[in-house]
């Protein structure tokens, strides 16, 4: 591994999150904020050993591919460990084992929290909390490439490690030019959310704070309540729009500006992800009116329409409690943990365009046995699959659900029965946020252990980056310099 090169691309990233930084702590001068000396000191902390790190001397600036996948999970685990002294400093939470949790489960987009009562916090706090989601919603490396000098062919390791999705391509022949038009898409979202959400009269701080954490999806909110706080089935509408277009694959957004209507049309991916949004809907629907007697009216039909949704995209907000309902409406809203939104997205889970291919190969191995010597090749959009991306997702599923089980069988510890400690495992991998139990959508991970905690700050860090770029991270040789 080129040690120097990694090296000198976490003060890069570094660097970035001083500067990131610097706006709650601009926030906090101005507003006079009780938690502006921790967010000085946490940027002067922050910037100095970034700096520090610039200094030193790269012999080999050419990237490889193992150099891509260490600079990617070093750089989230360095961030998430910076973007932690906010909350030491300030108080906000005690123990850095705690607020660490936090801030990898606003990196990774996750939303599982540790603490209880939100709106006690300064603002600036708050504020930080939302752009630490924003920030990792879209990947600080793809970030790093839209705003810095090329790496070179190297590139294209980091990308690849952070972007989700078992299919990588490129928008334009520049990688640099497709970070870009990725970053402005993202921005773009933002701003019309901000904008729609003031219009629907919410104030321009709450607008701001929750449009980054829903274009994001990651699902933390200023309000203890989470969106139930705001009595308005047009802002539920609101949300429920931009959670499901931030769970589409950017790419076809990109497509869709460009009026490139057939790439949008022909996506298997979107025609899976948007039939599970409105089957699903429709089932906790019929849940709630049959089992648990509820009108069918439009409040109904927009709580089981958000909670699937928001669920699905890896969002996390709530308008209800949902471990309130019935069994079955319950275990849709597992299954949906599981599956996720598409690829190429804010969204955490499985990915849709991974279920599809799973199906297709199951298929497949299922007409192998009724016909031995059919050769079947799979497509999706009409392109062949190479049989090392089928393999790769196969592996993934697998990997997926080991470290579900693993991290379910470390809470258990915590005796905080089967179904808290599968859902809390569950949720941070999927980087959904909140369970079923004691880590529901009214509940939280403050009374899990430290050891529970770091367990699930590895789980929500293995679910963001998909596995790999964490795991090769244990093997002896991937730090060998040659």
């Amino acid at each position: 591994m080129n040690y120097q090169l990694v090296l000198r691309l976490l003060g890069n990233i570094l660097r970035i999150e001083a500067a990131c930084l610097l706006v709650p702590t601009l926030f906090a001068l101005f507003t006079g904020g009780p938690d502006l000396t921790a967010f000085c000191l946490a940027l002067l902390i922050t910037a100095a050993v970034g700096q520090g790190l610039r200094f030193i001397p790269v012999s080999r600036a050419r990237m490889q591919a193992r150099d891509g996948f260490a600079t990617v999970a070093l750089s989230w685990i360095a961030m998430s460990a910076f973007g932690a002294l906010p909350y030491v400093f300030s108080g906000a939470i005690g123990d850095y084992v705690g607020a660490f949790f936090e801030t990898v489960s606003g990196f990774t987009t996750t939303g599982a929290t540790v603490l209880s009562s939100i709106e006690d916090l300064p603002r600036a706090t708050l504020l930080w909390r939302a752009m630490t989601q924003w920030m990792g919603g879209m990947g600080v490396l793809v970030f790093t490439l839209a705003i810095l000098p090329s790496s070179g062919e190297g590139s294209v390791y980091l990308m690849r490690a952070e972007s989700p999705g078992p299919i990588k391509t490129k928008l334009v022949p520049r990688l640099k030019d497709t970070a870009k038009i990725l970053y402005t898409i993202y921005v773009g979202l933002t701003a019309a959310q901000i904008l729609c959400l003031r219009l629907a009269g919410m104030g321009w701080y709450e607008a701001v704070t929750h449009a980054m954490t829903t274009i994001s999806t990651g699902g933390f909110s200023v309000k203890n309540a989470s969106i139930a706080a705001y009595d308005s089935l047009l802002i539920h509408w609101i949300f429920i729009l931009f959670m499901f277009l931030s769970g589409v694959n950017f790419s076809l957004l990109y497509y869709a500006i460009c009026r490139q209507f057939k790439e949008v049309f022909t996506s298997e991916e979107l025609r899976f992800y948007t039939c599970l949004a409105v089957g699903s809907s429709a089932l906790v629907a019929a849940s709630l009116v049959c089992q648990l007697g509820q009108a069918l009216d439009g409040k109904t039909v927009t709580d089981a329409v958000f909670q699937v949704v928001t669920v699905m995209t890896t969002t996390g907000y709530a308008t209800v409690d949902y471990d309130l309902w019935p069994t079955f409406a319950k275990m849709v809203i597992v299954l949906l943990m599981f599956a996720g939104a598409s690829a190429g997205s804010t969204a955490g889970g499985i990915k849709s365009i991974r279920m599809v291919l799973l199906f297709k190969t199951l298929r497949r191995e299922v007409r192998r046995i009724l016909h031995p010597r059919e050769v079947t090749i799979i497509k999706a959009d009409g392109h062949r699959v190479k049989e090392e991306t089928l393999s790769g997702v196969t592996l993934f599923f697998f990997a997926y659900v080991a470290a579900v089980l693993i991290g379910a069988l470390v809470v258990a510890w915590d005796d905080i029965g089967i179904t808290g400690a599968f859902t809390a495992s569950l949720t941070c991998v999927g980087n959904v946020g909140p369970g079923l139990a004691p880590v529901g959508p009214t509940g939280n991970f403050g009374a899990l252990s430290a050891v529970s905690k770091v367990v699930l700050s590895a789980n929500m860090l293995l679910g963001r980056l998909e596995v790999l770029p964490l795991l090769v991270l244990l093997f002896p040789s991937m730090w060998k310099k040659r």
